[in-house]
């Protein structure tokens, strides 16, 4: 079962995709804005080529738990999405996964001009990752609750 993990931006769509497992999160592309129909198609041909069965996008709560304008915005875009795909479609709290992306990016060395073109998809890989940890934790929680069950 392969997920997508989105990063929506205002110029740029980060993009990670999980491997079949649902185990790891990989960097995949970056989506350069270009107008709201381009981007839906743009993921419609990656949710075809690549066998994805759930999207996971970045939802930006604030600090204290709030939806801002960044959440509706967000809202507004995973309606569009729904009406173009048949794919569920999971919010994740995207809480400073561009934070984190940038520091991976510093300590890495990685040059200013590099980290604009990859920090979109680093930001996914971590919201993606982020789903995939916690799938993996209800999982194991599951089983062992099986294990306790016949004890």
């Amino acid at each position: 079962m392969r997920i997508l993990g989105l990063d929506y931006g205002e110029k740029r769509i980060g993009v990670a995709l999980s491997d079949e497992l649902g185990i790891a999160a990989h960097g995949l592309t970056v989506i350069q804005r270009k107008g709201v129909q381009n981007d839906i198609h743009a993921i419609e041909e990656l949710v075809s080529t690549n066998g994805v069965e759930n999207i996971v996008i970045g939802y930006p709560v604030r600090l204290n738990g709030e939806e801002g304008i960044s959440c509706q915005k967000v809202n507004e875009f995973i309606l569009l999405l729904e009406k173009n795909l048949m794919v569920p479609i999971i919010r994740e709290d995207e809480i400073f996964t561009t934070m984190e992306a940038q520091t991976v990016l510093r300590e890495t060395k990685t040059k200013r001009k590099k980290r604009k073109e990859v920090i979109d998809k680093i930001a996914a890989c971590f919201i993606l990752q982020t789903y995939l940890n916690r799938l993996s934790l209800k999982k194991h929680e599951r089983e062992e609750d099986k294990t306790v069950e016949r004890t």
